[in-house]
């Protein structure tokens, strides 16, 4: 019979979170990096046409896609897998005969106070 409760294995542990920041860091470098090369090819390149439209754009809309990137981390990217053992009982329970379960019923009656004549102040 397994245990319930053991120690994650190593290669479950989330990475470290200086490495996680280095990660994310240099990701955002590169994207920062494209989107400069973007911005020097919209102005460089001539005859202008639609590649420049398109760099321009890539120039518009890379620092946001760099943050985003740069913001999600390892974790949030990752698929988290559950191990269904740990919601698993240890082991099955033995069928019993099932207990007869305690019924409380709780009754409350109204009268109208002319109704009945102990009650409409006259005692």
């Amino acid at each position: 019979m397994k245990s319930s409760s053991h120690a994650p294995s190593a290669t479950s542990l989330p990475r470290a979170p200086r490495d996680d920041v280095d990660a994310r860091s240099v990701r955002y470098l590169v994207t920062m990096g494209i989107r400069i090369a973007c911005f020097v090819l919209m102005v460089v390149i001539t005859p202008y046409g639609w590649y420049t439209w398109v760099f321009g754009a890539a120039a518009i809309f890379l620092p946001y896609v760099a943050v985003v990137s740069a913001n999600v981390g390892h974790e949030g990217r990752r698929n988290r897998r559950e191990d269904p053992e740990a919601a698993l009982p240890a082991a099955p329970s033995e069928p019993s005969a099932p207990a007869a379960p305690e019924v409380r019923v709780i009754r409350i009656d109204e009268t109208r106070p002319g109704a009945d004549g102990a009650r409409d102040g006259a005692a």
